[in-house]
């Protein structure tokens, strides 16, 4: 098993090209299930999540290739079973479930594990599957859906926390090949979900809305193969800004679209630091004394859960208090007691970190426990005096594209070694 060792106090500088969004691959590279017909897809990241995706799409009976990000995918036939064995490794496999019941009429797909940062019920997919017409049932651990036709109708997907992204991408997979009108109501608005839905539009499908609260979606009969980029990754992005902001001399992050990250720009310039934005690159420049923030997560357009965790590291070292509310995942902390190892202040109040910057952080041994929290402490280990080992990487490789070859291109001085 891998570790990342990251010796700090040395300054980042220089350009970063962005991956394409892994959260827009898992569901259009799912969303090829819905065609006979050859579908290439470019810019997909290469991870493990993804690579979970193609080896799923290959055991039910699809032809798939890749080379240098481009992944083709002919599923002539297709099977509509997923079962455990395959889907267990990733909670976003859920997302064959709309096109298998879209082009199968039927679908059995294992339950999703746990997830670390909290409950992630999929009762709002189910939902959106019942009101198009399909009968659905939950034994042995397995979804099983059965549907002789489909029938558009009005589904809300707003959810107690707001609306669910993976859920309005399955409904909307599966409502293109519905007889009908299908409107969807407190649809998510995730760039993301745009992405998945010009991508069907280019397959064949007629979606309109795709973006606002409402998706509004005409089905047809078939749909046909198409060619499609996927969207910059905005949570890389992210992630790449407030590394430079937390130990950086200038950092510019290219193939990146700044309204996708307006809520960190506008989170990071509150903290005090310039930021220069062009027509698809960002630059953030140092600021020797970081403020303090309020922040508070909430659904696109707002700032977004996946930047939670980099942010408190961020803020651990910004002069005052803040104050950081997690209204997507309340449990979405498992972050702050690696912090606090390296010497940030911090405390939970239920679902809000209170954290008083600290003059500097030391480097430690720490753990990482799920995709974002990995990124997190990297970062803080940037910043933090000494040596830091982050365990556990394959979370980090479940979302970031060589994160540690991209930062030690920006000049930082970090290697991935084995552990002992």
């Amino acid at each position: 098993m891998d570790k990342i060792r990251i010796h700090g106090g040395h300054p980042l500088s220089g350009s970063i090209k962005i991956s394409g969004s892994k959260n827009s691959s898992l569901p259009i590279l799912a969303a090829t299930l819905l065609t006979r017909e050859q579908c290439v897809v470019h810019e997909v990241p290469d991870l493990s999540d993804t690579h979970y995706m193609l080896q799923i799409l290959m055991h039910l009976g699809a032809q798939v290739e890749r080379a240098s990000g481009t992944v083709s995918v002919t599923a002539e036939k297709t099977q509509s079973v997923a079962p455990y064995d395959i889907v267990r490794k990733m909670r976003a496999s859920v997302c064959v479930l709309g096109p298998l019941l879209g082009r199968c009429k039927e679908a059995t797909v294992s339950l999703p594990g746990g997830c670390v940062i909290g409950d992630r019920p999929i009762d709002l997919h189910l939902k959106g599957f019942e009101a198009l017409g399909a009968a659905v049932r939950v034994e042995s651990g397995n979804i099983k859906i059965f549907a002789p036709k489909l029938t558009g109708t009005v589904i809300n997907m707003q959810g107690r926390l707001g609306p669910t992204v993976l859920g309005t991408d399955n409904v909307m997979m599966a409502a293109v090949l519905a007889d009908g009108l299908t409107v969807i109501e407190g649809a998510a608005q995730e760039p993301e979900v745009v992405d998945l839905a010009n991508f069907l539009n280019k397959m064949g499908a007629k979606i309109e809305g795709a973006g606002t609260r409402r998706i509004i979606i005409e089905g047809v009969r078939a749909l046909h193969g198409a060619e499609h980029q996927v969207i910059p990754d905005r949570i890389e992005a992210g992630t790449f800004l407030v590394a430079g902001a937390i130990s950086g001399e200038g950092v510019t992050v290219k193939r990146v679209n700044p309204e996708h990250v307006r809520s960190v720009t506008d989170a990071l310039a509150a903290c005090g630091f310039p930021i220069d934005t062009a027509d698809n690159a960002i630059s953030v420049w140092p600021n020797g004394d970081a403020r303090a923030l309020e922040i508070k997560t909430d659904p696109y357009p707002g700032f977004p859960t996946d930047m939670q965790a980099q942010m408190c590291a961020l803020l651990s070292t910004s002069h005052g208090t803040s104050v950081v509310m997690e209204n997507i995942f309340p449990q979405r902390y498992m972050h702050v007691a690696e912090l606090k190892r390296m010497g940030a202040q911090m405390r939970l109040e239920g679902a809000t970190a209170v954290i008083d910057g600290v003059d500097r952080l030391l480097g430690a041994p720490v753990m990482a426990s799920d995709l974002r929290a990995s990124a997190a402490l990297v970062l803080a280990g940037l910043k933090a005096e000494g040596i830091t080992e982050v365990s556990r990487v394959y979370h980090i490789d479940r979302g970031y594209e060589r994160l540690d070859e991209k930062l030690s291109e920006l000049g930082a001085h970090i290697e991935r070694v084995k552990e002992v």
